[in-house]
């Protein structure tokens, strides 16, 4: 599965993880966000060999959109293979109900010359063309953007047809902008909130042109009634 699991937390819980490493290489977790230097998944001697176990536990902190990924060398083949997935802290007061989406911006090396060949939105190029992502007209849309794309230095997002509100990293409850377009480098992410004025299809993309022809764009159609 890539991304991985979604976990998710509200500010403040206990977060415990079990990690058991069932592959032929050492590997991590690293999680951003608060924790103990022993909790971080980055050092060698936080490395888990193959069989091997290791619990992850500290309290949910800062509340916002995070990212969690494998930290042992060579890192940049272990996050291009997929060994990365969404850490949601919620804040302790609940944002407004909305219906909500994860999209991983991710990239894939085929021949494995450090340079990708296929873009996409949670792993798969080319699929929400085909299979558009259903909204309601007037309801709120909250996006939970991450960018983990390997050997590029920055992807993006690009909505036609209306503007969102950006809230960058989700640690605060006021939004940082509101345009059409975000620009991501690795390991940055950030909550969109908007809201469909019309019914259609709208179509969403990188708007990097490369990204775009090579998987990663795809369409949101929205049902209902004009506002």
């Amino acid at each position: 599965q890539v991304p991985g699991p979604t976990i998710r937390a509200r500010e403040g819980d206990r977060v415990r993880v079990t990690f058991l490493n069932q592959g032929t290489h050492p590997h991590t977790i690293h999680f951003h966000g608060w924790h103990p230097p022993e909790m971080d998944g980055s050092l060698p001697e936080h490395q888990v060999m193959p069989g091997g176990t290791f619990v992850y536990e500290f309290d949910a902190e800062p509340f916002g959109t995070h990212l969690y990924h494998c930290h042992a060398v060579p890192l940049k083949r272990h996050i291009h293979k997929g060994l990365y997935g969404v850490f949601i802290v919620d804040p302790k007061e609940a944002r407004p109900e909305a219906d909500e989406l994860i999209m991983v911006m991710n990239g894939f090396d085929t021949n494995f010359d450090s340079d990708n060949e296929v873009y996409s939105v949670n792993t798969l190029a080319h699929h929400f063309m085909y299979e558009p992502i259903r909204v309601e007209v007037g309801k709120l849309v909250r996006i939970h953007l991450v960018n983990v794309t390997e050997f590029d230095l920055i992807n993006s997002l690009h909505l036609h047809g209306m503007f969102f509100d950006v809230y960058r990293t989700g640690t605060r409850l006021t939004p940082d902008d509101n345009t059409d377009t975000v620009m991501l480098c690795q390991g940055e992410r950030a909550i969109l909130e908007t809201r469909f004025r019309y019914p259609g299809k709208f179509m969403f993309h990188a708007h990097q042109s490369e990204f775009a022809e090579l998987g990663w764009m795809g369409l949101f159609e929205a049902a209902g009634v004009r506002e």
